[in-house]
């Protein structure tokens, strides 16, 4: 996605900023609309829900587990998410992907269809939900360059409302991996490595953990957490470790350091750079003295 400045305008059609929003790119034709699964009713009734679109059902649960999508293209989006209302519990949200001049075509919305499922599953922050990923449609080399665009703009509007579906938890390394500043915790026979970012912390791939829960908090929500992570397909067992197979975002780096620990932990603390300095020094009392 090509960072630039840019303006989104975001309509509420019933007004309520936690019910359907209607989000474009002012100067495109792409909008992304986000509807509640309690309000499918509502987006029936309007003309939007009549045209030939790209959607993404989608998952958003507040225990840190990975959340899940489901990317699906119709001709008949009223008939569609209403099958899927009855058939598939997982969804709290649709995300619907259409055009203001109605100049997605079929053709459009196979391949966009095929491209998201791809690029949710390299970028391994949502769980795609398809039982395959399908094989790429033939797509005339114009219309493909129009499906680009197209995702490209709905890539942004779906990361805007609050769904980065396409994005990779950690900055990717390799040529920019020398401006990447990393962590480590090593406490207690751990060994992980992460990255300190704008939505929290991510524990990158490979990153070793302790698999017991220390007795201090067995009995309460951490070490129920813990228990489904290492129940999930995030991690592996080997031994008395956990190895965590991809790159796991979590809300803060206190969070990242309990599921890395196995214990209640001050992550600003426990996460250090290679030379020994906390993530606490450098980000919070930075910003701190910045300020003074």
């Amino acid at each position: 996605m090509t960072l630039r400045p840019q303006t989104i305008q975001i309509f509420l059609p019933g007004g309520e900023p936690t019910g359907i929003r209607v989000a474009e790119i002012t100067t495109r034709i792409v909008q992304v609309i986000e509807v509640p699964r309690k309000l499918l009713p509502e987006f029936f009734k309007m003309a939007e829900s009549e045209q030939v679109g790209v959607y993404y059902l989608v998952s958003k649960p507040d225990d840190d587990s990975q959340p899940e999508v489901y990317v699906g293209q119709t001709g008949d989006l009223r008939g569609r998410l209403a099958k899927h209302d009855s058939d598939k519990d997982f969804w709290e949200r649709a995300l619907v992907l259409i055009s203001r001049t109605q100049s997605i075509t079929q053709t459009h919305a196979l391949y966009l269809e095929w491209l998201s499922i791809q690029a949710a599953t390299k970028a391994q922050r949502y769980k795609p939900k398809n039982g395959n990923a399908g094989s790429r449609p033939y797509t005339p080399a114009p219309m493909e360059a129009d499906c680009l665009e197209i995702f490209e703009t709905g890539q942004t509007l779906l990361t805007t409302l609050g769904y980065p579906l396409f994005d990779a938890v950690a900055p990717q390394v390799g040529q920019k991996d020398q401006a990447l500043e990393f962590f480590y915790c090593t406490s207690g026979g751990a060994n992980a490595k992460g990255i300190y970012t704008t939505e929290g912390f991510v524990v990158l791939e490979g990153s070793i953990g302790r698999k017991n829960n220390v007795p201090s908090i067995m009995g309460t929500s951490d070490a129920a957490f813990r228990d489904k992570l290492l129940a999930s397909d995030l991690v592996k067992i080997e031994g008395e470790s956990i190895v965590f197979l991809k790159d796991h975002l979590f809300p803060s780096p206190s969070r990242a350091a309990m599921a890395v620990l196995g214990r209640t932990a001050n992550g600003w603390q426990e996460w250090k750079d290679s030379n020994g300095t906390t993530l606490d020094l450098l980000k919070r009392q930075a910003i701190s003295s910045a300020s003074a």
